[in-house]
């Protein structure tokens, strides 16, 4: 008898139950829910040849950056692969491994290849998609369409009834300005799973590009409570909820938020997910004109201090250099942004001047040198997006541009922006903004 995955490509095992768990597990990781672990290994504890459990199990603890562990997985399951796997296997698997090992665009090219054979193998048609997936983090300045593309490209092998990849395909094209269709298509993908968390925030953001910011605090608020707090994206999604409550002018709330949820000692988030997730909240706060209590920007310096210490991972750069200036420690900016600017001279920075020219801005404006922001982040405006990230993640860095031109008293090129966003998003702050701009 020939197993199969949840999306009936034959897997290589004899056993019932470890293909019923290996398939258990990898929808569970897809949707980022709690149980994938257990169900992983305990189909690998029944079959301990079987080398696809072990890949995913590798994947779900790079998700954790427990990196020591997801390279010893991916060993053992290349090394079980070059023994007994077929074809497919054996790509899935190095695919895997080149992502595990940092190759990302040898990751990606193999991925983009591999999904063209077999597009119904989820796992690895995932790793190019999100917010932090492979296209994301490519340094491209059109990892937005690049979505679109290949979703698009491969809708047709999912019959429009598969969760995980509506709410892939929806998502994409929301972050990529399609955002009716994309809502469409994220609730579909939401009302077949509901538990999954990737859909309940795919759904938010579809809401928050759409400016139905109130809708998104309802959806959050009433899913919420059904996901485990170990669940890794619980932190995050509250982040969503918390930048709601910013956006109505109710610092108070979301404040509260931050405290319960988002904060390094409550989360159970990724790392890169902590990381952002605190150094934007806080400066968006303090930026806005809140006072941001004691004590909590040096929290967030003495978390982000055990990540990203090496230059190179360009989102993560721009909120490490965020916490450094916020904290005053311009020295780490400073280190930081040549660091950077070395590794684009040597040609291994993807996403280019952009990285360090933010890290540079960001501690202008924690300075209060306006003008000095703004003559470092206006030329490079435009290419804001290859650092990675979601729409409402970098839509921070448009806030410090906005904010310099204002605080600069540059009224005209202020208004000019408020304009833009006004029309592509409607929102409560670019309003009140707006208000002050022409009063």
């Amino acid at each position: 008898m020939t197993h199969l995955d949840s999306r009936n490509l034959p897997l290589s095992t004899k056993s019932d139950l470890a293909a019923e768990r290996y398939r258990e597990g990898v929808d569970l990781l897809l949707s980022a829910w709690p149980g994938a672990a257990e169900a992983l290994d305990e189909a690998i504890a029944v079959d301990p040849d079987f080398a696809l459990a072990h890949a995913a199990r590798a994947r779900l603890h790079a998700v954790r950056t427990e990196l020591a562990s997801a390279k010893a997985k991916i060993a053992k399951a290349e090394e079980i692969v070059s023994r007994h796997g077929t074809e497919r296997e054996r790509s899935h698997v190095q695919v895997l491994s080149l992502a595990i090992s940092g190759q990302a665009a040898k990751a990606l090219e193999r991925a983009l290849d591999h999904a063209d054979r077999w597009p119904r193998d989820i796992l690895i048609l995932s790793l190019p998609l999100g917010a932090f997936g492979l296209f994301a983090f490519s340094g491209m300045s059109n990892h937005d369409q690049a979505r679109v593309d290949l979703c698009e490209r491969h809708a047709r092998h999912f019959n429009g009834d598969d969760w995980w990849f509506l709410t892939y395909l929806g998502w994409a094209h929301a972050e990529n300005g399609n955002v009716t269709h994309g809502r469409k298509l994220t609730e579909r993908g939401y009302e077949l799973r509901i538990d999954n968390a990737n859909a309940a925030h795919a759904l938010s953001h579809a809401m928050y590009e759409a400016g139905a910011g109130e809708d998104a605090e309802r959806l959050l608020a009433n899913w919420l409570p059904r996901y485990d707090r170990a669940g890794i994206l619980h932190g995050h999604i509250a982040w969503h909820s918390a930048l709601g409550a910013l956006e109505r002018g109710d610092p108070e709330r979301a404040l509260a938020i931050y405290e319960n949820y988002i904060q390094p000692s409550v989360t159970a988030g990724m790392p890169v997910n902590v990381v952002s997730d605190t150094a934007s909240f806080l400066w968006r706060l303090q930026a806005y004109g809140h006072t941001v209590p004691a004590g909590l920007w040096a929290a967030a310096a003495t978390y982000s201090a055990e990540y990203f210490q090496k230059a190179g991972f360009a989102f993560a750069d721009v909120h490490m250099a965020l916490i450094a200036a916020a904290v005053g420690d311009t020295a780490a900016v400073g280190q930081r942004t040549e660091a950077l600017t070395g590794l684009i001279d040597a040609g291994a920075l993807a996403a280019g001047p952009v990285v360090p020219a933010i890290c540079r801005a960001a501690l202008s404006f924690a300075e209060e040198d306006y003008p000095g922001c703004v003559r470092i982040l206006e030329p490079v405006a435009a290419e804001v997006v290859r650092i990675g990230g979601s729409g409402a993640q970098r839509e921070m860095i448009e806030d410090m541009l906005l904010l310099a031109l204002m605080r600069s008293g540059e009224v005209v090129k202020a208004r000019q922006l408020l304009d833009h966003r006004l029309h592509r998003r409607p929102s409560p702050r670019d309003m009140r903004w707006q208000a002050m701009l022409t009063a």
